[in-house]
């Protein structure tokens, strides 16, 4: 999924402070789903979870064009971010979504 998003995806973000906040509000959104709605969730490893909910959504998206500046492109950046930051650890509520931009 990196690889799809680009440079000039994982580059927008920290140009723009309308789509950070976006990626956040993304980020917020898919591990309230995970953590709410996935009996177990906080004892599996993130990158499992993050991995299974990123491709479910890439096998129902109907446009196959997006791009790393749509709804699809930005939900899929924070999913990479969120397997970023927690790697194998369990999805956690506590744990800041992601960090702040400097």
């Amino acid at each position: 999924m990196s690889a799809r998003i680009g440079v000039a995806g994982w580059a927008a973000p920290a140009l723009t402070p309308a789509l950070a906040a976006e990626v956040d509000q993304h980020a917020a959104a898919v591990r309230d789903i995970l953590l709410i709605g996935v009996e177990g969730a906080g004892a599996v490893g993130a990158v499992v979870l993050l991995a299974s909910y990123g491709r479910g959504l890439l096998d129902h998206v109907l446009d196959a064009d997006w791009t790393p500046t749509s709804w699809v492109g930005l939900r899929l950046r924070a999913i990479c971010e969120l397997a970023h930051l927690h790697d194998v650890k369990p999805l956690t509520g506590d744990v800041p979504v992601l960090p702040k931009l400097a």
